[in-house]
């Protein structure tokens, strides 16, 4: 073979082999595994900095995936309060692949609003006016039943859906204000407000995703909103807290906030044995 033929063909295969190696690859699954539409996480620069983590609702219907809420050690009923904490409780069978803090607390990390946990009732629906976030009515209910379905509920709608044995939750957190109510804008925001926090939530969209989104940098509430409703096509989307007490966890695209915090909600992972 001539020489420069042979050149040639060692010079393409260089090429292919570096293009190959500077490919990027999908952060939503674990390595090697080719299911990589179950579930994500990336940031974005607009229309602010945010970071986001998706999962398929369908996903959820699987025996593989589980959205959960966590709270409590089970060894000594002490609130597990950062996300290394949960992690340990972990068997090795199971991958959190992503979570945040869901929802409001107290002084002792206790949530102040409904609150339910493998069907189990912690905390009772909380549909009382009063002051502060968590009262700029409506507030709102993300829940899921046992199949899996995730719901994001106005709390006096919810209210009465339980109280008629409608529904049943076998996870639930309250928290406030709703973002987006049936395709609208909360209507006590203002596009002009001057208050701007991190902040984080999640939405249910019209994709058949579940959105769960942390800010990256300080935004309005009508800023975060306008993002569910017309960047994610969320008609329904539940504030959870900002602040100190905005925090994610995402390995994948290297988040893991240190903070403490109450309940929190993952996506778990069982693997394959």
């Amino acid at each position: 073979m001539p020489s420069s033929i042979f050149n040639l063909s060692l010079s393409t295969i260089v090429l292919a082999l570096s293009l190959s190696a500077c490919q990027q690859t999908d952060v939503g699954a674990a390595s090697g595994d080719d299911d990589t539409t179950s579930w994500s996480c990336h940031t974005e620069d607009t229309p602010f900095a945010y970071s986001v983590c998706r999962v398929d609702a369908a996903a959820l219907a699987s025996e593989r995936y589980s959205l959960q809420l966590f709270w409590q050690s089970s060894d000594n009923n002490e609130p597990l309060l950062t996300f290394d904490a949960l992690l340990a409780t972990l068997p090795r069978d199971k991958t959190l692949n992503f979570a945040m803090n869901a929802g409001m607390y107290n002084a002792n990390y206790a949530p102040i609003g409904y609150t339910v946990i493998e069907g189990k009732e912690v905390k009772s629906l909380n549909v009382r006016e009063g002051g502060g976030n968590f009262h700029l009515l409506p507030n709102g209910v993300m829940w899921w039943d046992k199949a899996g379905t995730v719901q994001i509920t106005e709390s006096n709608v919810l209210n009465e859906q339980i109280h008629n044995g409608d529904v049943q939750p076998w996870y639930a957190t309250q928290s406030g204000p709703m973002l987006v109510i049936n395709d609208e804008i909360h209507s006590q925001f203002n596009p002009d407000s001057s208050s701007i926090k991190l902040r984080n939530g999640a939405g249910v969209c019209r994709d058949g995703s579940i959105q769960f989104i942390n800010s990256n940098k300080p935004v309005t509430f009508y800023q975060f909103a306008e993002l569910f409703k017309d960047e994610l096509g969320c008609p329904n989307a539940l504030f959870f807290d900002g602040g100190i007490a905005s925090a994610i966890y995402a390995p994948s695209i290297d988040k893991q906030d240190k903070k403490e915090m109450g309940v929190m909600v993952g996506l778990i992972e069982k693997q394959n044995q």
